[in-house]
């Protein structure tokens, strides 16, 4: 029997209770895959991500998993919260990058802006690559799969269409808050949709003309790899920063905020920055438990 450290964060917030959970474990090494999804489905949060520092590549390795075994790669909240806890609990994951910031993801660099000047509630922000627009899907398929009307499933001249980053997602344009509000999943048909596009899962988003604070509200349903909703997701936000920026609704290298999960009582905060060379997605963490784990 072997125990290793873990840590409770939630996730672009810097408040306890909000923002998406994340278990992280501290290992030494890198771990059976049975073992990754075990652990995982134990914690039963969206996301359990695994980190150790490795010497031979002089940079934190990330590895995240859900419940179901599914292995997440791409830049969100599961990074985000890993590279929060090294920092918080007080690796050293920078120092021999000669001035860089990085990490490794399963098998990809990614880098990293780190704010540190407040030590405990770093900004962390995580570099993605430049959207691709791809495939738009039928507005009647996507408004019965959320239980909404046709005309509820578009915004201005926006329609659902897959956009990618590292990650593949539907960006599903709503009419106002009362039709994200309503958005009610049928799981079956979600799924369906998802596997013959080519996504993984559905971000909604309305862009409301009455606050001044947030660009965007936004949901996030991916019931294929077993997130009935997400309160908060990186990896689809980034994708409708490059979107947005490309169908001309924000402007290059200029900070926008989307306020995330407020609908399941969890609301949370991630920043984006999109230019044509890249997306920068961004927030903080904050660490709520910390325990042991056996294997």
């Amino acid at each position: 029997m072997k125990s290793y450290s873990y840590y409770v964060l939630d996730v672009f917030s810097d408040v306890r209770y909000k923002g998406n959970p994340l278990a992280v474990v501290l290992t030494d090494s890198d771990l059976l895959v049975e073992n990754y999804a075990d652990i995982a489905r134990e914690f039963g949060y969206s996301e359990t991500s695994f980190i150790y520092y490795s010497q031979k590549e002089n940079a934190l390795k990330v590895r995240s998993f859900t419940p179901t075994g599914f292995e997440v790669g791409g830049a969100g909240h599961n990074l985000l919260g890993a590279v929060a806890a090294a920092l918080l609990t007080g690796m050293d994951i920078f120092s021999q990058q000669q001035g860089k910031q990085y990490v490794v993801m399963k098998d990809d660099i990614i880098a990293l802006h780190v704010d540190q000047s407040s030590p405990a509630s770093p900004i962390i922000g995580m570099r993605q690559i430049p959207a691709v627009i791809e495939a738009q899907v039928s507005r009647e398929d996507v408004a019965r799969a959320l239980s909404l009307n046709t005309e509820q499933v578009l915004f201005q001249q926006l329609s659902p269409t897959v956009v990618s980053t590292e990650a593949t997602h539907l960006m599903v344009p709503l009419k106002d808050a009362a039709a994200l509000r309503d958005a009610r999943v049928e799981k079956k048909l979600l799924i369906q949709i998802a596997e013959q596009y080519g996504f993984e899962g559905f971000y909604c988003f309305t862009i409301p003309n009455n606050d001044p604070e947030y660009l965007a509200h936004a949901r996030f349903f991916n019931p294929g790899i077993g997130i009935d909703e997400d309160p908060a997701t990186g990896s689809a936000a980034g994708p409708l920063a490059g979107y947005l920026l490309q169908k001309g609704y924000v402007r290059s290298e200029t900070d926008y905020k989307v306020l995330q999960g407020a609908q399941i009582g969890r609301p949370s905060v991630i920043h984006f920055n999109a230019t044509s060379e890249g997306i920068w997605i961004s927030g903080s963490a904050v660490i709520v438990m910390e325990g042991k784990i056996r294997i």
